[in-house]
């Protein structure tokens, strides 16, 4: 399965701490070895479907103040769309 970053996604990556980045890159690995089903069911990246205007969209944690976006396309390439922070002020 191949998973990719887009521009704004590779600028975002820059920006977020190492371990952050660590992680992210942990789980395209192992989505790249074991497939997206079986890294899905890791309770603790928090994988979950989006909803609203981001319907369509999935993100994983991170950790508590970031937050990884993708989608999966129809030919099962997954596309990373952006790394975001979150904050008690954004909810």
């Amino acid at each position: 399965m191949d998973v990719i970053l887009s521009k704004k996604a590779q600028k975002d990556i820059i920006k977020i701490p190492l371990q952050v980045q660590s992680k992210l890159f942990w789980w395209i690995k192992s989505v790249m070895k074991f497939g997206i089903q079986q890294v899905r069911l890791n309770k603790g990246l928090h994988d979950e479907p989006l909803v609203g205007k981001r319907r369509g969209q999935r993100s994983i944690r991170l950790n508590r103040a970031y937050r990884a976006i993708y989608i999966v396309k129809l030919n099962g390439q997954i596309e990373f769309v952006e790394i975001i922070e979150v904050n008690k002020h954004d909810y």
